[in-house]
């Protein structure tokens, strides 16, 4: 029992440690430009895409776990936590090599995209600390509480990798 306390302590801190030096890194790599580096505009349709491929993953992992296929859940759901990071590589990536493409729709379709990029971003950096207490559930056995946290980590989750694609949709015309 002391053993689970620790590990799960362990556990809690890298948890905190990488839910704030993940967005806080990123808003510093978001200044720095790497010289001599041609803009990577190849990348938004890539990581927009993995985007997309993560949100589908994320349904079949669901859909998996509630056939009571756990392995198979188990190994969709380690792939979307790939995709997320690789997502996030290339994200940062871009944004080392290039300025941010300013929205150039009017009206209220401005209004919209506006609102689905806030709650993308706001809610990107919420997911991290839920998405990585629900895996330590999964993988340390604790079934019933993965179980209760996933049923709020999964949402957020999916509607952030949902919305990174309808943002790349709606921002792509104006690259």
């Amino acid at each position: 029992m002391e053993t689970s306390i620790n590990t799960n302590k362990k556990y809690n801190i890298w948890i905190w440690i990488l839910s704030i030096a993940i967005p806080v890194a990123v808003a510093v790599l978001f200044t720095v430009r790497i010289p001599g580096v041609e803009r990577l505009g190849f990348l938004p349709p890539i990581y927009a895409g993995i985007n997309g491929l993560t949100a589908i993953i994320l349904i079949a992992a669901v859909y998996q776990i509630k056939k009571g296929n756990r392995a198979t859940h188990e190994k969709l759901m380690k792939t979307a936590i790939i995709l997320s990071v690789l997502f996030l590589v290339m994200y940062v990536a871009y944004h080392m090599t290039s300025d941010s493409t300013p929205y150039g729709g009017e009206g209220i379709l401005k209004y919209v995209y506006y609102f689905i990029l806030l709650t993308h971003i706001l809610l990107s950096i919420t997911v991290i600390p839920f998405v990585l207490i629900t895996y330590v559930r999964a993988i340390s056995g604790q079934f019933y509480k993965h179980r209760k946290i996933a049923r709020i980590t999964y949402p957020i989750w999916l509607y952030v990798a949902i919305t990174g694609v309808i943002v790349y949709f709606m921002i792509s015309p104006y690259y």
